[in-house]
């Protein structure tokens, strides 16, 4: 089974800019959080998730997010499903249509803000550059 699937960095700062213009940025301490979801996704996974990522003790002093009011920057990642176990070129039919991707990923990010937390995004479908300085390096997969 398939399950809605985000890649989280511990960083100390993390931007991105859609044609040269930032659209989303954290400073200091925060999470990095790719976001990719799959056919099968719901609000109630993506509220899920969200719970997750405010609680997932991964910041210094094993601490998260609602502990310290530390900000995500969540940022939708189709390429997550990305299957390349065949051949030399990826396939992508793990992911949701944008459809169907585009309020999932929206619904992470209003339930994050729901539970109190400081959320930028990137621009769901752009061409996106992704600045960040990960921090440890730290990084965990998570599904839910």
């Amino acid at each position: 089974m398939v399950h809605m699937r985000a890649v989280i960095q511990r960083v100390d700062g993390a931007s991105v800019t859609v044609g040269g213009e930032t659209v989303g940025e954290i400073v200091g301490e925060g999470l990095c959080v790719l976001v990719g979801v799959t056919h099968d996704d719901t609000p109630a996974k993506a509220a899920q998730l969200a719970r997750k990522l405010w609680s997932v003790r991964i910041l210094d002093g094993e601490k998260s997010c609602s502990d310290t009011g530390a900000p995500l920057l969540v940022i939708s990642q189709f390429t997550l499903y990305g299957d390349a176990r065949k051949g030399r070129r990826p396939t992508w039919n793990a992911a949701a249509p944008g459809e169907l991707a585009e309020p999932l990923v929206d619904e992470v990010v209003a339930a994050l803000r729901q539970l109190g937390a400081h959320v930028e995004t990137g621009r769901f479908g752009a061409d996106m550059k992704v600045s960040l300085t990960n921090d440890g390096p730290f990084t965990v997969l998570v599904e839910v």
